[in-house]
């Protein structure tokens, strides 16, 4: 990493480029054409802004980031609270981030920070809001957007044209369907649907991906029945339902992940389940 005011030989600027001086710029990095870059801005090694592409606050990419066309990075939220504090904005290293998505800084009134972890997609035209907190290895889909403080685990798959609301939390390895409007908490590994998101099951398709033994997806299956059982089927509330399933079923740390999601505190609450026995039990969105 350079020093402020010094670039490394090994940088390729374009001539057309807004490159402030004080900005911080890793070795092999590549500016495109118009690109404008802020004092304020770290760039790591390796990172790659194609065209037209703005970068600004206190924001650093990581290292192997790329980023497509017409894409803002670290501009002011969306918040009439928010009133210049330097707040930050952290892409993690070898995500890549397609055309015309918009990611906002965060505000002193949230988490002054809003963070896309490593190894991220973010397909073209998606909206990250300010105080959202990304995990590794989660694809967004293009065109979703999300409302301000949403927290998305590692691994999750938001689907196209989906919106998330603000505080929602979605789980590790959870799947959102296209055209989807989630307003309240995904479990992890759930999978949601519906023009207001229902939980419909578990994301199947995403454990056996994963390598998740058949063994453990049959567990998991009877402790998805226990805590979202059928119409008639079910007995005590939901509190009584998941000391069950940690009684039974604790010990997976999968199904554990589950519960303690499920319990912890939440602005929005948990998703309700698709009544609807027809949809229950997809094999995925």
């Amino acid at each position: 990493m350079d020093i402020a005011g010094k670039r490394p030989e090994t940088v390729d600027i374009h001539p057309t480029a807004l490159v402030d001086e004080r900005a911080r710029i890793g070795e092999n990095v590549r500016i495109g054409p118009w690109c404008q870059i802020g004092p304020h801005v770290t760039l790591g090694a390796g990172v790659h802004l194609h065209a037209s592409v703005i970068v600004d606050g206190h924001t650093t990419l990581g290292d192997g980031v790329e980023v497509y066309p017409f894409v803002t990075i670290g501009m002011a939220p969306q918040d009439l609270k928010y009133a210049g504090e330097p707040t930050l904005c952290e892409i993690g290293a070898d995500t890549v981030i397609r055309e015309n998505v918009t990611i906002h800084r965060g505000t002193a009134q949230g988490e002054a920070l809003t963070r896309v972890g490593k190894k991220c997609l973010i397909m073209a035209n998606a909206h990250i809001a300010h105080d959202c907190l990304l995990g590794n290895g989660v694809i967004v889909v293009n065109n979703v957007v999300m409302g301000g403080h949403v927290k998305i685990d590692d691994g999750a798959r938001i689907m196209g044209s989906a919106a998330v609301h603000q505080f929602v939390r979605v789980g590790r390895g959870a799947v959102v369907g296209g055209v989807c409007g989630v307003e309240m908490d995904v479990i992890p590994y759930g999978s949601v649907l519906g023009n207001r998101a229902r939980l419909v099951g578990l994301n199947w398709v995403g454990l056996k991906r994963s390598g998740v033994h058949s063994e453990e997806m049959q567990a998991m299956r009877k402790a998805f029945r226990t805590l979202y059982p059928r119409h008639g089927e079910g007995e005590g509330v939901l509190e009584v339902r998941i000391a069950n399933v940690r009684r039974d079923y604790g010990h997976l740390p999968r199904i554990a992940e589950m519960l303690d999601f499920m319990e912890a505190p939440s602005h929005r609450g948990l998703t309700r389940v698709a009544r609807n026995d027809s949809q229950a039990e997809t094999e995925g969105a």
